[in-house]
């Protein structure tokens, strides 16, 4: 018998027993489509955190108030008031940090907007004018707040481009000139500060799960007097000249602050210098182990398909042993039984594989447009790696778990075989 002929059989044998070959083909198929979902999900999720990086710069430093976390977490609901104004401005221009290029002080919280009996709530930040220098956004209408404004107090905000949109979108009026109100919940003044629109962000998009297009942007000292009532500062940013000197400029930053604040040893600060990169290559870390850690989960799902293609095989060769006898019995040799059960097991692991891929892909590419169509910069990736790691996989399944049958069903005495019940 040729090799056309056996093909033809196999075809033959399967079809007559449809419903056990969808069942073991199944099993393969969950596991390939696993794999390569998998995969491309944490390629997906790479391209994000990268993402975000590109869109906020990776030589970015952050001070927050508080002890490290070697001291343990911060205790819920305790306000930090350990950084000031004054610890900002000594960052500026100092000669003790000459890597630094730019310096943003900054608090948030979330408020109630009002314009023409319309309110929406959105997140507000309170900073400066070099917030726009360090987060390197473009304006879609106006301008930010300007350096005389910010340090004037004038009462203006910049709205995010959602924010607009849900103000003013529908009633066609440009924002730029108009007078808002915003009212946080801690603010005594009942109908909230007059703010007047200098200026709408272009769209931006989220950054680390937050939506940058639904805030709102006021000078620091409106967000700290008027807003909220405080005075201190809850995040310092500041901008590095170049990615080799993050290291260099943590040291410094560290040690200008620690001398304001008379602080002796480490142990004791009272502030964290965060390095944009280090977070985000921890943030990748994650994501790789998570993977990895997916992926031999679905691996192991293609091995449970192997196991169940050797039993049904198991299952075939008993069910067919007269007819291997007769087979036997009129001239065919091991080679040729051999060959048909091998390729029986190898077709259904193939045909699992080439399904697995199908729907695997289909399935990355859904969760992709489901992500990018909730405002996340995910990338639809499936790399040639991951298929052609999954349909081997599932092929050298096959053939492992086919051989046993195979060589069980080429060794049976076609006098026995034939006597079969």
């Amino acid at each position: 018998m040729n090799f056309f002929s056996t093909i033809k059989l196999v075809i033959g044998n399967l079809r007559a027993r449809k419903g056990r070959s969808f069942l073991t083909i199944l099993g393969i198929v969950i596991g390939v489509a696993g794999v390569i979902i998998i995969i491309a999900l944490g390629a997906g999720a790479k391209s994000l955190i990268l993402g975000q990086v590109t869109k906020l710069g990776s030589n970015l430093l952050r001070v927050v108030p508080g002890k490290g976390e070697s001291n343990g977490p911060p205790i819920p609901g305790l306000v930090i008031t350990t950084l000031v104004d004054s610890d900002a401005a000594a960052l500026r221009g100092s000669a003790q940090a000459p890597h630094v290029t730019s310096v943003s002080a900054s608090v948030l919280g979330s408020a109630t907007v009002t314009w023409d009996n319309k309110s929406i709530d959105a997140t507000f930040i309170g900073t400066d004018y070099a917030y726009q220098d360090i987060f390197n956004f473009t304006m879609q209408s106006g301008q930010f707040f300007s350096q005389a404004q910010d340090q004037g107090g004038a009462n203006v905000v910049v709205l995010g481009s959602t924010t607009a949109d849900d103000l003013f979108g529908a009633s066609g009026v440009d924002p730029i000139g108009q007078v808002i109100k915003v009212k946080s919940s801690v603010q005594s003044e009942a109908g909230g500060v007059p703010l007047r629109v200098v200026g709408v962000i272009s769209s931006r998009g989220s950054s680390f799960f937050q939506n940058q297009d639904e805030m709102i942007f006021v000078p620091l000292s409106i967000g700290q007097n008027q807003i909220l009532g405080i005075h201190h500062l809850q995040a310092i940013d500041l901008k590095i000249d170049a990615t080799e000197n993050m290291d260099s400029s943590v040291q410094d930053v560290t040690n200008i602050l620690s001398q304001r604040h008379r602080i002796q040893k480490s142990v004791d600060k009272d502030f964290m210098v965060r390095n944009q990169g280090d977070a985000v290559d921890i943030l990748s870390k994650i994501t790789d182990a998570l993977s990895l850690f997916l992926t031999s989960m679905a691996a192991i799902a293609l091995v449970v398909g192997g196991i169940g293609i050797l039993n049904i095989m198991m299952v075939t060769v008993a069910e067919r042993t007269r007819e291997i006898g007769l087979r036997k019995a009129v001239g065919a040799t091991n080679a040729a039984i051999r060959s048909q059960f091998l390729l029986e097991a190898s077709f259904l692991t193939g045909l699992g594989g080439m399904v697995g891929i199908i729907i695997g892909i289909l399935v990355s590419y859904l969760a992709a447009k489901l992500m990018i169509s909730l405002g996340y910069d995910w990338a639809f990736v499936v790399s040639w790696q991951s298929v052609i790691l999954a349909v081997g996989v599932s092929i050298l399944m096959g053939i492992f778990f086919g051989l046993y049958p195979a060589f069980k069903a080429s060794r049976l005495d076609p006098i026995d075989a034939l006597r079969y019940e």
